[in-house]
């Protein structure tokens, strides 16, 4: 799969699977919420594994970029509260991190 797809759809996963906790939680929506939010992140966590590198912290680290804009994304999608300028910088600084993370040349 490619890692082009491999981050967003983890990203999609883990984001979905927390705001099922969040929404039982928090929301006082129903138990119910629970199933396919441990499903989602059993998912995520499956993604993560077909990251093409030997380092499990590497991947991770790479794809906390990732997880950042997403998280932006969802809030400005799900939630209706749009990223300031300060959460736009912020996410890009990230994704520049995790591109560096990633695709830097290693002996």
């Amino acid at each position: 799969m490619k890692l082009a797809l491999i981050y967003p759809l983890a990203a999609l996963t883990e984001i979905a699977g927390c705001f099922a906790f969040w929404a039982w939680l928090k929301l006082d929506r129903s138990p119910l919420w629970l199933a396919p939010g441990i499903l989602s992140l059993a998912l995520f966590a499956w993604l993560l594994t077909l990251v093409p590198t030997d380092a499990a912290g590497r991947a991770f680290a790479a794809y906390g970029g990732v997880y950042i804009c997403a998280s932006l994304v969802w809030m400005a999608a799900v939630e209706k509260t749009f990223p300031d300028r300060w959460d736009l910088i912020g996410g890009a600084v990230c994704l520049a991190g995790a591109a560096v993370i990633l695709f830097g040349s290693r002996p």
